[in-house]
């Protein structure tokens, strides 16, 4: 038994530095692409979810400028972009309803007043590019054709979006 032992361990010498090298090739090869490929979904990833935020945004503030323009009977825009949008209109109980939506700091704010009382602000969508050929309020012809973009992320990875809704409003009463 003991002569086994020895014939198998003399047998044992061990890996050639050679064969340790390939190895380490081979592995380092094997991380390197497992690297890129998480970077590259986590990057996707980053471009997807602000694609979303930037989508999600602009169509938030079309909806709440159209859901108000619906009700206006006046449609009052700004000079250079269109902003501040001023929407008014008259309820079946006479009450005087003003909606003023406007770009602060990249954000649309909707200022909404009845019958002259004291206005309630809140935040419509943030990520508006305020750049007046990005974002634009028009009326003409009875309607009124918003473009918002919005835009979000930095520097390479920027994202913008852009959507643009024509909407007439009812008609004075």
């Amino acid at each position: 038994m003991i002569s086994i032992l020895q014939r198998v361990s003399r047998r044992q010498d061990g890996f050639t530095l050679i064969e340790v090298l390939v190895v380490l090739a081979i592995t380092g090869i094997i991380g390197l692409g497992a690297a890129t490929a998480t970077v590259q979904v986590l990057t996707q990833g980053s471009r997807n979810s602000d694609y979303t935020t930037a989508s999600r945004h602009a169509m938030n503030a079309i909806y709440w400028i159209g859901r108000d323009a619906q009700m206006a009977q006046t449609v009052t825009t700004g000079e250079d972009s269109g902003f501040p949008l001023t929407l008014n209109w008259t309820e079946w109980d006479n009450s005087e309803h003003q909606v003023v939506y406007s770009i602060v700091d990249d954000r649309l704010m909707r200022s909404y007043s009845v019958a002259g009382g004291e206005p309630v602000v809140t935040l419509t969508a943030q990520y508006i590019n305020s750049v007046s050929e990005n974002t634009t309020s028009e009326f003409g012809d009875r309607v009124l054709t918003l473009k918002v973009t919005a835009t979000v992320g930095e520097g390479t990875r920027t994202v913008s979006v852009t959507r643009v809704r024509e909407i007439t409003p009812r008609p004075g009463l």
